[in-house]
C-alpha cells in the first residue's frame, strides 16, 4: 500500500500535461517568428543548462552511475528530445494536426505494452480498461465526435514521420526506467535535455534561423520562457520522477491529458471553441486516468479503515 507522501506524485504528474499542453499552444505562435527546430534547440538547450547548474549546485552528480547508464541516457536524448521534436515538427508541416494527434494518442498503450513486455511491470484488467477509456476519450476530443472526420482521414508521408516520433517517445519512456535504476531523475533530466538540445542545435543549422531569435516579439519571449521553465525543466523532471516512482505504464496515461489541456488552454486564452461532445471525451479521459492511478489508492484506504473499525 502506498504512503500518503508517495501518492503526491499522482497529483504532481497532473502538472505535466498542463505544461506540455501549454507548450503546444505556445509553440504554435513561436514558430511563426523563428523556425521550429531552432525554437526547440533554444528551448531544450537553455533548459538543459538550467538543470545542469541546479545539479552542480546540489552536488548530486554520481559519475560512476552515469558511466554505468551512459548508453540509455544518450539514447533518451536522441529519441525523446532530438528525434521526437524533429519528426514531430517536420511531420506537422506535411500532415494534418488531427492525424498527428491520433497517432501520438496511442503512446500510453504502447508504453504500457513495452513496460509489461520488457521491464517486468504488471498489467491488469483495470489498467487495460483505463487505457482504452482514455484513448477513446482522446479520439472524441480530437475528432470533435465526428465519425465523418475519422472516415475522411488520409494518410501520407507526414503520418510516417509522426509514427517515427511516436516510436521515439515510447523508447524515451522505457529507456528512462532503465537509466533511473542508478541515476537520479534530476541528473537524468539534465543530461538528456542538454544533450537533446545540442543535437537539435546541430539540426537547426540547416534552418539558418538563429539570427531571427533577437527579433522575437515580447509575447514570443514570454511563451519561450514558459516552455523552458515549465514545459521543459519542471515538466520533464516530473515526468522522469513519475516514471521512476510509479512505473512507465501508469505515468504514460497522463499523456492522454495533453490534448485535453491543449484544448482548454486554446479556449480560455485564444478564444477557441469547445463542444459538449468534446467535454464528454474529456470526462472519459479523466475517468481512465483515475481508474489507472488513483482508484487503487482510495480503494486501499477504504479497506484500511474497515479493518481498523473491526479490530
Amino acid at each position: 500500500m502506498k504512503s500518503d507522501s508517495s501518492i503526491a506524485i499522482y497529483f504532481l504528474l497532473l502538472l505535466v500535461p498542463l505544461f506540455w499542453g501549454g507548450a503546444f499552444v505556445a509553440a504554435e505562435h513561436v514558430i511563426t517568428e523563428i523556425p521550429p527546430i531552432t525554437a526547440a534547440a533554444f528551448r531544450f538547450g537553455t533548459a538543459g543548462i538550467i538543470l545542469l547548474l541546479i545539479v552542480l549546485w546540489q552536488k548530486r552528480i554520481d559519475m560512476k552511475a552515469i558511466r554505468k547508464q551512459w548508453l540509455p541516457i544518450l539514447l533518451m536524448a536522441l529519441t525523446g528530445i532530438f528525434g521526437y521534436n524533429l519528426f514531430f515538427f517536420i511531420g506537422l508541416d506535411i500532415t494534418s494536426s488531427i492525424n498527428g494527434s491520433l497517432i501520438v494518442a496511442t503512446t500510453p498503450v504502447l508504453i504500457t505494452l513495452g513496460a509489461v513486455m520488457f521491464l517486468g511491470e504488471k498489467g491488469n484488467k483495470r489498467l487495460g480498461l483505463g487505457l482504452a477509456l482514455s484513448l477513446l476519450g482522446v479520439i472524441v476530443v480530437i475528432s470533435k465526435g465526428s465519425i465523418q472526420t475519422l472516415l475522411q482521414l488520409q494518410f501520407n508521408t507526414g503520418d510516417i514521420l509522426f509514427l517515427c516520433a511516436l516510436v521515439c517517445w515510447v523508447a524515451h519512456g522505457l529507456l528512462g526506467k532503465v537509466a533511473m535504476r542508478d541515476v537520479s531523475p534530476i541528473v537524468t533530466t539534465a543530461l538528456t535535455t542538454m544533450l537533446g538540445g545540442f543535437f537539435l542545435g546541430l539540426g537547426s543549422l540547416f534552418e539558418s534561423g538563429w539570427n531571427q531569435l533577437p527579433a522575437m516579439s515580447s509575447q514570443a519571449w514570454m511563451e519561450m520562457l514558459f516552455m523552458i521553465v515549465c514545459s521543459s525543466v519542471i515538466g520533464f523532471l516530473l515526468w522522469n520522477y513519475g516514471i521512476k516512482q510509479i512505473g512507465a505504464s501508469k505515468a504514460s496515461i497522463y499523456m492522454n491529458l495533453v490534448p485535453i489541456c491543449t484544448a482548454l488552454i486554446a479556449v480560455f486564452l485564444y478564444g477557441s471553441t469547445f463542444t459538449y461532445i468534446q467535454l464528454s471525451g474529456m470526462v472519459m479521459v479523466l475517468l481512465g486516468v483515475y481508474l489507472v492511478t488513483l482508484h487503487p489508492y482510495f480503494k486501499d484506504k477504504r479497506l484500511k479503515r474497515k479493518i481498523a473499525k473491526l479490530s
